[in-house]
């Protein structure tokens, strides 16, 4: 069917279908309030894995939460019978319009399940997902040309939403920002936020680095440190804590709940991480930010917004999206993007907070290491 026909439509229930990740789930809020200022009267329902449910709960703009058990719903009988039951939930549910925003088989199929008569994603979706939708909207770009955000922002603006100035909204209880400001009420200003995990090894800019840079903050601008992640990033905290010993870090690393880390990044100063899910959170929540880029593109996966800041490696292999170092595991990228290159980017940012140079001596001196 054309797309100008969405155009037309006024739809009373609303399946949004985005799963994962932390940072893609995040990086769609966009597309939400753009849809939701729309449609204000719609019912809006999010599919979301059941461990990121928390990053949708409470959520201003979602009237339903449909937690998905990514988990459970894998290979074998039992993981088929898990995943049938969960197409016959959303059957039931009789939406007018279904959303995939994931654009992957199984999100097509959970979108075919719906029943919606219009059931609408991106024309370049991945693994077949297009053929379950009713309506296939043309992106401003491929996956390799164009931002993430603007591609999903495509499909709200093809229902003739406004998208000249995105907007995100992440669900912070004022429990959770009076939980962050108690947390970190005994860190000096500024507080420098470090994330230093990555799913993909090739992302993992390595703790000496985080260390080298940190360090300096604290020297020069008499910054607090705090880290954040996943409990899995444990390890790499632990050796960051050894290396910039004495120096104190408040190690909140898997001590979080995803609202509030989105607090802590809210009311920390600057938040210094890797291409990962917490990033484009603290982006969203309105935290100033600096992503450090190696083996992935700012220009299409970023944190988006005037508050964000990259640096981003220069080996021949930047930016190739390989989640295992191809060059034998020597990680080029890590050994040239320097603390010294990020460290102006870091400083910048300070300064834009109203954290500037401290002396004459300071001034002078600040591009020596």
């Amino acid at each position: 069917m054309p797309t100008a026909l969405l155009k037309d439509l006024d739809p009373r229930l609303v399946c949004v279908i985005k799963p994962s990740a932390l940072g893609d789930v995040t990086n769609a809020f966009a597309t939400l309030a753009a849809l939701r200022s729309l449609w204000p009267s719609a019912h809006f329902a999010w599919v979301i894995n059941r461990s990121l449910r928390g990053l949708v709960e409470n959520h201003p703009m979602i009237d339903e939460v449909i937690p998905y058990d990514r988990a459970g719903a894998g290979f074998g009988p039992k993981g088929a019978a898990t995943f049938l039951r969960f197409l016959s939930t959303l059957r039931q549910k009789h939406f007018d319009l279904a959303i995939d925003l994931q654009g992957l088989l199984r999100s097509g199929v959970m979108t075919a399940a719906t029943r919606a008569p219009v059931r609408v994603g991106l024309s370049d979706a991945r693994e077949g997902a297009p053929w379950f939708y009713t309506h296939r909207v043309r992106p401003p770009g491929s996956i390799n040309k164009a931002h993430a955000i603007d591609r999903l922002l495509s499909v709200a603006a093809a229902f003739g939403a406004d998208i000249s100035k995105p907007r995100f909204v992440v669900a912070i209880s004022d429990a959770d920002r009076e939980w962050a400001e108690k947390t970190l009420a005994s860190l000096p200003r500024p507080r420098l936020a470090l994330n230093l995990g990555a799913r993909w090894e090739t992302k993992r800019w390595p703790p000496e680095h985080f260390a080298e840079v940190a360090r300096r903050a604290v020297a020069e601008r008499s910054a607090g440190l705090f880290a954040i992640g996943a409990p899995e990033d444990l390890p790499l905290v632990e050796i960051l804590a050894r290396r910039l010993e004495p120096t104190p870090l408040l190690n909140l690393c898997g001590k979080t709940t995803l609202p509030q880390l989105a607090a802590l990044a809210e009311a920390s100063d600057l938040v210094l991480s890797n291409d990962t899910g917490p990033l484009h959170l603290a982006t969203a929540a309105g935290a100033r930010v600096v992503g450090i880029y190696t083996c992935t593109k700012p220009e299409l996966n970023g944190p988006f917004g005037a508050r964000a800041a990259t640096v981003r490696s220069s080996v021949n292999c930047a930016g190739s999206y390989h989640v295992k170092c191809p060059n034998a595991l020597k990680l080029e990228c890590m050994t040239e993007l320097t603390p010294e290159k990020v460290w102006p980017v870091i400083l910048a940012q300070l300064e834009s907070a109203g954290y500037g140079c401290t002396s004459a001596f300071d001034f002078f001196s600040r591009d020596f290491w």
